[in-house]
């Protein structure tokens, strides 16, 4: 098959390639964990965090994407984990499923922002705004970033009063949780992963890096608001591990991007972006 017409069918299905993606990042994080030592929970937690994302995917398959409603109700999820959740060091981003520790933000944020790329209603509008207020409560610097950005390039692709309201409203939910202490410490194998990976094998960096890049290929082969949102988003998420004690997507030990990355999958498309009621 032509190079064209290959990018063009990988553009047409954003979910398969998605998943593709996410398949080979989850390997490449699982041989960076086995390489530096990680207690065999980590890649295992990983592999089945990913053996359940893609099943949603596959089970969602045509579903409707997230309304209005549901959108609420994934905010209102978001904001009462930012009151009534796991706190460590002042920040209350985390709520507790037995021995596991899951982070909602980065499971929900993902898929809300590129649902609202595609329809961005006044309801929708109305969830995204209370995610924000929930981001700057928290407080999470990584999240509140990655929700402004990807709410920067709806508005930039989609402008109108609705793209451009939220995206002040996150602008100053960032602000105010940027002015407030981040004083949790990097976790081994979770954060700091981009530098750590290196002093493991200089090949268990690469792999790292690898895994980072992947993951941007459905944003860079689909051309529409949605996967220009997931990018913004991911890559948001991606240059918060490299720059704080944020939890690396993939690479580090962690079911909660996995999940966010693939679940937000269900909400990208490769055809146009449906009026908005």
């Amino acid at each position: 098959m032509p190079v064209p017409l290959m990018f063009s069918s990988l553009a047409a299905r954003p979910r398969r390639l998605g998943l593709a993606c996410g398949a080979v990042a989850t390997g490449l994080g699982i041989v960076y964990l086995i390489a530096a030592g990680a207690p065999l929970l980590y890649p295992s937690v990983n592999a089945a965090a990913f053996g359940v994302g893609a099943a949603f995917v596959l089970i969602a398959g045509r579903a409707r994407l997230p309304t209005g409603p549901v959108l609420l109700a994934l905010a209102a999820a978001l904001l009462a984990t930012s009151l009534f959740g796991v706190s460590a060091d002042g920040a209350t981003r985390w709520i507790a499923l037995g021995p596991l520790t899951l982070q909602p933000s980065l499971i929900l944020l993902p898929v809300m922002v590129t649902a609202f790329a595609r329809q961005p209603t006044r309801l929708a509008a109305a969830a995204i705004a209370i995610a924000a207020v929930a981001m700057a409560l928290q407080p999470d610097r990584a999240m509140a970033g990655a929700l402004a950005a990807g709410l920067a390039a709806v508005a930039a692709l989609r402008p109108r009063r609705e793209t451009v309201l939220v995206l002040i409203i996150s602008l100053m939910a960032f602000a105010a949780a940027f002015v407030q202490p981040d004083q949790l410490p990097a976790m081994p194998f979770v954060e700091r992963v981009f530098y750590t990976s290196f002093a493991v094998h200089p090949l268990a960096g690469l792999a790292v890096l690898a895994s980072a890049g992947v993951l941007l290929l459905p944003a860079l082969l689909a051309r529409s608001a949605t996967s220009a949102a997931f990018g913004a988003v991911w890559l948001a998420i991606l240059f918060a591990a490299a720059l704080g004690n944020y939890p690396t997507p993939f690479a580090g030990y962690g079911a909660s991007a996995i999940l966010g990355y693939l679940i937000s999958l269900t909400a990208l498309s490769a055809g146009p972006p449906s009026s908005p009621a």
